[in-house]
């Protein structure tokens, strides 16, 4: 076969242009170099993005939206825990499955981090419907209250300054960046709430989240409807629940497209109050919302409105996250 002069530069061009593409898509050999960090459940995966910044790679497991009570590791993350050089996880019993497989393969010099353990002290672990103290798992969900929060980042940036001292600086001005975002969406929710009447500060969720939520916010949970084992609630459950809703006088009850359940639309109904199925407490928004403070943004903005409060006062809160 002959190829002309022009062929010739023409397929030299078309290699050249095939060699460049492939070398552009290659892996940043640098990538290989930073520490890796595996984390549990959307909102910390987030977090810990957000102080991180560039310098590490972050590899969450659990899948965002995925009931993390029930989630179960696959082969894969069995890989992931055990090239992780630090594993943060939410703690209080959320992740038993992830933890034990993470002692079973992890570094030896890799710690697993709970973070609620450390932020909150044994005594003050809430127990409730979903969580009763007879089963000895603690509600777990601190996440939602902000100040825990704030405790969170603290711990996040200690550790990861202890894994990469290079970066300590880096570390510090994205945690106090960060905390700052996080000020300003807990002084907001105080505002959100200060708006709703006194009389409909109260919360009926299908799954009992907001147990530390609520005493921070002024806010009282009047009853969760998914029982311990994740089940449906028993016809007496649901009677007692829609008792509840009456006497207190609640104009919504909250569930979540994570834990769809037609009985809380059935409860609406029988106690003649508004179903809002938007909560989440551990699925973040599609972008450009697409973050931790975001959640709770539209979070607050749902609640707040569904309660007769006005939900403006987000409006204000920067949800965006810090580059990554």
């Amino acid at each position: 076969m002959k190829i002309s002069v022009n062929g010739c530069t023409q397929l030299l061009l078309c290699l050249s242009v095939l060699l460049f593409t492939q070398l552009a898509c290659a892996t940043n050999p640098q990538e290989h170099l930073k520490p890796v960090i595996a984390t549990s459940v959307s909102p910390i995966t987030n977090m810990v993005r957000n102080i991180a910044g560039s310098h590490i790679r972050v590899t969450g497991i659990v899948p965002d939206g995925a009931d993390s009570h029930t989630f179960d590791p696959v082969p894969s993350d069995a890989k992931t825990l055990q090239s992780a050089d630090l594993i943060i996880v939410n703690g209080l019993d959320l992740e038993l499955p992830i933890i034990k497989l993470a002692e079973k393969v992890r570094k030896n010099s890799a710690p697993v981090l709970q973070l609620g353990n450390l932020a909150l002290k044994r005594e003050e672990w809430q127990y409730d419907f979903s969580f009763p103290r007879e089963h000895g798992h603690p509600n777990p969900h601190l996440w939602l209250n902000i100040e825990l929060v704030m405790r969170y980042v603290d711990i996040i940036r200690e550790n990861l300054i202890a894994l990469d001292p290079a970066h300590q600086s880096s570390y510090d001005m994205n945690a106090a960046t960060y905390l700052t975002k996080l000020q300003k969406l807990d002084q907001a929710i105080f505002g959100c709430v200060a708006t709703i009447p006194e009389n409909n500060r109260k919360l009926v969720t299908y799954h009992d989240s907001f147990a530390y939520f609520a005493p921070r916010y002024g806010m009282t949970v009047i009853a969760a409807v998914q029982p311990s084992d994740f089940s449906e609630p028993s016809p007496q459950e649901v009677i007692s629940i829609i008792k509840q809703i009456k006497d207190a006088g609640v104009p919504a009850i909250f569930g979540s497209e994570v834990f769809p359940s037609k009985i809380m639309e059935q409860i609406a109904r029988e106690a003649q109050v508004k179903f809002i199925d938007q909560l989440s407490d551990d699925e973040l928004p599609q972008p450009p919302q697409n973050s931790f403070i975001g959640m709770m943004v539209a979070n607050i903005a749902t609640m707040t409105t569904a309660l007769g409060g006005q939900s403006n006062c987000m409006s204000q809160v920067d949800a965006s996250n810090i580059p990554f």
